[in-house]
């Protein structure tokens, strides 16, 4: 076997041109596709963290019904036990209270979602403080102070100082009405947090629309030892006679999506290495043929079919190995760039996703995944395209391969 790897790396660079320009053509698809699997394991990743971190958590809790038919009146009547006993088994929780409304500026008014959120409770679960554009977040010291989503910000022609009025019908029936002022703009978040979202202290959003008690939403974060299918049966139980949801349930067009974004990248490695493929098929035919009488004499002397098509397969696997190392060693610097510098894409800012909205730099993952699946996908590939050759030289007849013109 040792004099089989010593006559095909000979062979290999019997012609360095056609070597050079095959292994040069693996390097590079190589390459590319280590870079892009890091970015789009990067863009997954964020993805979903941005929908589970900032507004969906893992799980939320609805009161019965009031997904369908959303109502300031339909709420989960007491939700401090439920949130209590999940709390002390890991969870965080935080509850919202949710209304529908009119937000007018001097100018303009439209319609909007008014959010009445706990502070202390929803910093452990979200992470939507951070996503401040102007401004500055929510104040226990300022019930008056509001933040609003970036594009209903816009259409209300309204910047951090601005007053802004709230109208609406309170839970006792009579007019909802109050001057808030703008504290901060998020940046882009979600669609319907760009376009609507009013959100405000808890505290305010009972004196502005009259509700005692209870909440309309329970956002939650598992622990995270506990997979999430188990959470939702837990969760369940404990909020029996309630809704209860995951973050794939409450946006399925994004859940299968991620489902089947790695399939995709597959598909792609697949789509660039069969090229790959063809011309490493096509360099190995022109070897085999350009030597006939000699792998004729090889047999002639004793080598079997076996071992002829041994040495055709080592021939294209060693340029493929040459190919690997080359061009791991090449990525790794543009894997350091894509982890910590990101790739930007600034046309994507107001690009929205499943209701998601992309960020503007998607930054690369490193992990033995990204490396590892496009080597494999390469030697796969570049092993079909050398079997067809060396299946041809290993039926060679001897006679007639030596007397071959």
């Amino acid at each position: 076997m040792t004099r089989l790897f010593q006559i095909a790396w000979r062979n290999v660079w019997r012609t360095p041109r056609r070597t050079v320009v095959t292994v040069a053509t693996m390097t590079l698809a190589l390459l590319v596709m280590i870079l892009y699997s890091s970015v789009f394991e990067g863009f997954l990743r964020d993805l979903e963290r941005d929908a589970v971190e900032i507004e969906l958590g893992d799980l939320q809790v609805h009161a019965e019904g009031y997904r369908d038919r959303p109502s300031l009146y339909t709420m989960i009547e007491d939700p401090e036990p439920i949130a209590a006993t999940l709390e002390a088994e890991g969870y965080r929780v935080t509850a919202h209270l949710l209304a529908g409304g009119l937000a007018a500026s001097n100018t303009t008014a439209t319609g909007a979602q008014f959010r009445g959120l706990d502070l202390e409770s929803n910093a452990r679960v979200s992470a939507i403080a951070d996503e401040i554009e102007a401004g500055v977040w929510l104040d226990a010291g300022d019930p008056q102070g509001v933040v609003l989503g970036r594009q209903l910000a816009r259409t209300l022609d309204i910047r951090v100082g601005d007053e802004l009025v709230a109208l609406s019908q309170a839970y006792d029936g009579s007019m909802a009405n109050d001057l808030f002022i703008v504290r901060g703009v998020l940046g882009s978040v979600g669609e319907g947090t760009d376009r609507g979202a009013v959100l405000m202290l808890a505290e305010s959003f009972r004196t502005l629309f009259g509700v005692p008690a209870g909440a309309h939403q329970l956002i939650l974060r598992r622990p995270e030892a506990v997979p999430l299918e188990q959470a939702l049966e837990r969760v369940s139980m404990v909020a029996a006679g309630h809704e209860t949801q995951t973050w794939r349930q409450l946006m399925p067009m994004l859940a299968t999506m991620l489902d089947s974004a790695r399939g995709i990248i597959i598909l792609v490695f697949a789509t660039v290495y069969i090229v790959i493929a063809i011309l490493v098929l096509n360099a190995m035919l022109m070897a085999v043929f350009e030597r006939i009488r000699e792998l004729g004499v090889l047999k002639a002397i004793g080598l079997s079919p076996r071992h002829v098509l041994a040495l055709v397969v080592i021939e294209g696997m060693l340029q493929a190995l040459v190919a690997i190392a080359i061009g791991g060693t090449l990525a790794i610097p543009g894997l350091i760039y894509l982890r910590d510098h990101g790739l930007n894409l600034a046309g994507l800012a107001d690009v929205t996703l499943s209701g998601m909205s992309l960020e503007a730099v998607w930054y690369g993952v490193i992990s033995p995944r990204v490396v590892a699946t496009p080597i494999l996908v390469l030697l796969f590939l570049v092993l079909l395209g050398v079997v067809i050759p060396g299946i041809k030289a290993s039926r060679l007849d001897p006679v007639k391969a030596m007397r071959h013109q």
